[in-house]
């Protein structure tokens, strides 16, 4: 299992809790943004910086996550593509996307877009709340202790010096 971040728009508290999550676990966990972002210095915690433009990141995500890998993003549409390559997917707010349930928030985010593309103003989510963080943590827990393999030998540990 390796976990994916769709990090363009992660709020930094998601972000301090990945990080403890793989520092704990051993976990491979890479960021995927399209500006550099600032990692702890663990061998199995590093940043992906891809190219600039719309859904460069979603669609690096998609191309190298596997069956068994988590990927946490926001992006329904993305959710959606990664669900059917058998990856788990967690939103920042802690809701796990399905097979069961995806269809249906893809189409409320099409919904939605209509209204706003019509002039009706939607809003946009509420900010990230103390609730919502512990969801994300309970949830991204659960996840972890139902599909990581505890007997892989953790990767974590100081970063190594390339050798010249």
């Amino acid at each position: 299992m390796k976990i994916w971040v769709d990090a363009d728009a992660l709020p930094r508290a998601i972000r301090d809790i990945l990080f403890r999550a793989a520092e704990r676990t051993g976990i491979e966990l890479t960021l995927v943004a399209n500006q550099w972002l600032e990692t702890p210095p663990l061998a199995n915690i590093r940043s992906l910086q891809v190219m600039q433009g719309a859904d460069v990141a979603d669609l690096e995500i998609v191309r190298r996550s596997v069956k068994g890998d988590l990927v946490i993003t926001a992006d329904i549409p993305e959710a959606a593509e990664l669900i059917a390559k058998d990856v788990m997917v967690l939103s920042p707010r802690g809701e796990e996307f399905t097979r069961e349930n995806v269809r249906a928030r893809l189409n409320m985010r099409d919904f939605m877009d209509t209204m706003r593309g019509s002039g009706i103003p939607t809003g946009g989510p509420p900010p990230l709340s103390a609730k919502d963080r512990q969801t994300f943590a309970n949830a991204l827990d659960r996840l972890i202790a139902r599909h990581h393999r505890p007997d892989s030998p953790p990767v974590g540990g100081p970063r190594q010096p390339p050798r010249a």
